[in-house]
């Protein structure tokens, strides 16, 4: 019971501070976003709804794709992950609690926190070990059926979204393309700091 208290713990606040990532990002959207938000951003700009409702509209398109590629990588995290990032990142823009654009360097500090802050969340919510959301479980699904590497899917992915995200007139700059060199050392260091940290607040239980 302890477990899953801990690892579900891991999992929703990881998803918590995606959102609050996501919602600081978009606040300062014309520096660039990622991929990712900049479609969800273009689809909202071009049909209306919410970010958030976008992101969620496209986390289950990508789970359904990823059921008849591989349903292996499809589980409750997925769906919670797909269900949940674009909500909490809605609340935290609705509260209207965050700095606006200032389109001074304070700005660069602001995407900053957000990239620093979304590489954290994505080690919490990995290290939960509750599920990997739907994007990347496509990615890894797509990578076993092309028989390419995560990294040569991801990339190929990632640039195919970012090309329908600009024809519909998403936000790119030159903050886009540093996402993934930033997020991702950040997520490696802190995904084996939380596993640590999980593991030991699980083996303390057993332990007592």
């Amino acid at each position: 019971m302890r477990e899953k208290v801990v690892s579900y713990s891991f999992f929703f606040l990881g998803l918590l501070l995606f959102g609050f990532a996501n919602a600081i990002a978009v606040k300062v959207k014309y520096l660039g976003l990622h991929p990712w938000e900049v479609l969800n951003v273009a689809l909202f700009q071009q049909m209306g709804f919410t970010i958030g409702t976008w992101s969620v509209a496209v986390g289950l398109l990508f789970v359904i794709i990823s059921w008849f590629i591989n349903r292996k990588y499809i589980n409750v995290g997925t769906f919670l992950n797909a269900m949940l990032i674009g909500p909490f990142m809605d609340l935290f823009l609705w509260l209207d609690i965050l700095p606006s654009a200032t389109n001074t360097p304070l700005d660069y500090l602001n995407l900053a926190v957000s990239v620093v802050i979304a590489g954290i969340a994505g080690g919490l919510y990995i290290a939960g070990g509750v599920g990997a959301g739907p994007r990347d479980g496509f990615m890894l699904a797509l990578s076993e059926r092309m028989n390419l590497s995560v990294s040569r899917t991801r990339i190929l992915v990632e640039c195919v979204i970012l090309g329908i995200g600009y024809v519909l007139g998403g936000p790119i700059f030159i903050a886009t393309f540093f996402y993934t060199f930033i997020m991702s050392p950040i997520f490696q260091v802190t995904l084996r700091f939380f596993q640590r940290v999980r593991n030991n607040l699980i083996e303390a239980k057993v332990a007592a």
